[in-house]
């Protein structure tokens, strides 16, 4: 399936059960395992589950392939790997905590240049 078709599925399935603070985030000059992390919030356990579980059947009738769903026990996270794009649902208070979005934004060298320098 193409990028940007499985890309606006997965906005869709997410905005349908209203998913918050949506972010796309290009990864394909990062990484070779995928090209796209979309990260978006859920205010409960059973929100976050079923933001996951709309995406993956929204996925499946479009015809794409779902590789696996973790951390569906808890629901404080789960991931969906799509191959091409993997999505994370979180709770906003993991979501801050793990800071995707600045992760996979800032280049190698950018992170560098933001870190602090080691005392030698």
């Amino acid at each position: 399936m193409d990028i940007l078709k499985l890309e606006k599925i997965v906005v869709a399935a997410l905005e349908e059960i209203k998913g918050e603070d949506i972010e796309v985030i290009n990864t394909s000059k990062l990484t070779p395992l995928f090209d796209r992390v979309v990260v978006a919030s859920a205010q409960s356990n059973r929100q976050t589950r079923a933001l996951a579980r709309n995406v993956s059947e929204r996925v499946r009738e479009a015809g794409g392939e779902v590789l696996s769903m973790e951390g569906e026990d808890s629901g404080e996270w789960v991931l969906v790997d799509l191959a091409d794009i993997v999505v994370h649902v979180m709770q906003p208070a993991v979501r801050s905590h793990y800071n995707l979005e600045e992760l996979w934004t800032n280049t190698p060298a950018a992170r560098r240049k933001s870190a602090p320098l080691k005392p030698q």
